[in-house]
């Protein structure tokens, strides 16, 4: 749909490779403008020149100053925050609970929970004197149903989930709608954090067969990113081949 995002800046977490990536380029193909935000200074630039991104920002997320410092940034140089989506996540290691290493689940409570919440937190301001947003969180499958030996990420998951139907709740009465996305497992880099035996396992709960396709997650994210979802806000977007039962 040309010119769904006319005259609208988006900023995309994990924004350089994968589904962010895929994400800012749907969204500039549209009429958006976008500011690519990732840890990789490196693959920001190769990903900028791919797509033609406005705007990029390397960070942890992980850093709340950081965070607000590009919220800031990109408010400045591109004139408003009109989207956010928050992809950036990462999966720690497949073991079990007794197993797990403390350092690991703080980390990926910090980039998955706590880097989302920044994210969150930074962009409202913004969008609030705008008087318009479309908040899009990517949590997951893992988040609703609990994976093994993935513990830290199905808590962080689980987590989003609730801080999205919480934060919709609290900007129902603006035009600010903030809702998230549950995929269940998509083949893209991210594959490389993890087990065969999961992704094995992940494969196994999918009754379509297949893994899920970038272009399907881009899809339902970009909806949520429009004006067209105007009617939807605090709520959970399964994209899980069937995995989801409720």
């Amino acid at each position: 749909m040309p010119g769904r995002f006319k005259d609208q800046v988006a900023v995309v977490t994990g924004g350089a490779a994968g589904i962010g990536l895929a994400i800012a380029a749907r969204i500039r193909q549209e009429g958006g403008r976008v500011s690519l935000w990732d840890r990789d200074a490196a693959r920001l630039d190769a990903a900028r020149a791919e797509i033609g991104a406005d705007h990029v920002v390397a960070l942890d997320i992980a850093d709340a100053d950081a965070v607000s410092k590009a919220a800031q940034s990109t408010a400045a140089d591109l004139g408003s925050i009109d989207i956010l989506v928050c992809s950036a996540g990462i999966t720690g290691p497949n073991v079990t609970l007794a197993d797990y290493p403390v350092d690991d689940w703080k980390r990926v409570i910090d980039v998955n929970l706590n880097g989302l919440f920044y994210c969150n937190k930074a962009v409202v301001p913004f969008m609030t004197t705008r008087g318009y947003g479309r908040i899009v969180n990517i949590a997951s499958i893992a988040g609703k149903e609990g994976n093994p030996n993935a513990s830290a990420y199905s808590a962080s998951k689980a987590a989003v989930i609730g801080l999205t139907k919480s934060l919709g709740k609290e900007l129902a009465k603006t035009e600010i709608r903030v809702n998230c996305v549950t995929p269940a497992a998509i083949r893209t880099a991210i594959f490389d954090q993890m087990s065969q035996v999961h992704i094995d396992f992940m494969l196994s709960k999918i009754p379509v067969g297949r893994f899920g396709e970038i272009a399907e997650a881009v899809s339902l994210v970009c909806w949520l990113a429009s004006r067209e979802a105007s009617f939807s806000t605090g709520a959970v977007f399964d994209v899980s081949g069937g995995r989801a039962t409720y």
